[in-house]
């Protein structure tokens, strides 16, 4: 049994090694890269693996690009993986910019894989230029009408510009400044329902493609509608809020006055009260100076000879007689 387990040692040795081989090197690729006319080493497969990148990721785009003519290397390929690139997406643009007869570097492409780009479809659309289409847009003219438009804008990328280049957000939000200012400018909205294309020159001579990761080629109304006279509703709210400000105004005059009008009234009560209360004083008075011997009996009696005489004397210009009470009236 020893001598069995002896003999057959060799031969598992053997078969654990060709199974190490053939899953440390990817044969069958390397076969395939030599069948396809591809120099690679097959050191530098093993390299890949210990590396621990997929040499399927890094051979097949070089072949893809050794086949159209790209000039690139295994080594770039790699670095740009490493980095977080996509190499099949970065081939794929150099291989249709050379078609396209676009000016376009592996290092250049490789840098708009890594900005977050589809350089794919950069150089897609630098030869299909793509229309985006604006929302509704609401401007209003210098006579308060309102007008909402729509544009297309035909759009091409521009390679140069894609590493740190505004995106189509910006495109749009540009349009529609431009939009408004173009509208509103405009003396009535029948100058611009008559001569749309106007929005577009206009548009266009403010150059709103500087700074962003695309080149407009024209810009298009697509839709003109007519909205609300905001004019008009301006000057109805104007008129309710000046009409609310004056109520407001002389509702505050009125309290004011009703407010003055109360404290006046207080005043006169207080004064008629002093009145009341100074005339209650004047019998008490009248008594102590006669207890003092400061009034005599003949003083009183002739002040209130007076008093009734006077009291007749207003009767008689017009107010009623009044009866009097007091004893020197009699005696008069």
């Amino acid at each position: 049994m020893e001598s069995i387990f002896v003999a057959a040692l060799p031969l598992l040795l053997i078969i654990l090694v060709l199974w190490f081989f053939f899953t440390l090197v990817p044969v069958g690729l390397w076969i395939s890269a030599i069948a396809a006319g591809v120099d690679v080493g097959i050191m530098t497969l093993v390299g890949m693996r210990l590396r621990r990148v997929p040499p399927t990721r890094i051979i097949l785009p070089f072949i893809k690009a050794q086949k159209a003519g790209v000039e690139t290397s295994i080594d770039k390929l790699e670095a740009h993986y490493l980095a977080g690139g996509n190499v099949d997406n970065v081939v794929d643009a150099l291989i249709a910019a050379q078609r396209a007869d676009i000016a376009l570097t592996f290092e250049r492409a490789a840098a708009i894989d890594l900005a977050g780009r589809n350089v794919l479809e950069a150089v897609q659309m630098s030869v299909n230029p793509k229309v985006i289409e604006t929302p509704v847009i609401s401007a209003v003219a210098k006579n308060g009408i309102e007008l909402k438009v729509k544009a297309r804008v035909t759009v091409r990328a521009n390679i140069d510009r894609l590493v740190g280049g505004a995106g189509e957000e910006t495109i749009i939000a540009r349009v529609g400044e431009g939009i408004v200012t173009t509208v509103g400018s405009g003396e009535t909205h029948e100058e611009i329902l008559e001569n749309p294309d106007a929005i577009s020159r206009t548009v266009l001579q403010k150059g709103l493609d500087a700074g962003t990761a695309f080149e407009i080629l024209s810009i298009d109304i697509a839709d003109v509608d007519v909205g609300r006279n905001i004019g008009a509703s301006l000057q109805i709210d104007q008129a309710e809020a000046d009409k609310n400000i004056a109520q407001a105004k002389a509702s505050e005059r009125r309290f004011a006055a009703m407010a003055l009008e109360q404290e006046m009234r207080a005043r006169v009560e207080e004064m008629r009260a002093r009145v009341v209360e100074a005339e209650a004083e004047i019998p008490r008075a009248i008594a102590e100076a006669l207890r003092e011997g400061k009034l005599g009996v003949m003083d009183y009696y002739q002040m209130q000879n007076i008093l009734a005489d006077t009291k007749m004397r207003e009767s008689i210009g017009g107010g009623e007689p009044e009866q009097s009470s007091s004893p020197g009236s009699k005696d008069k």
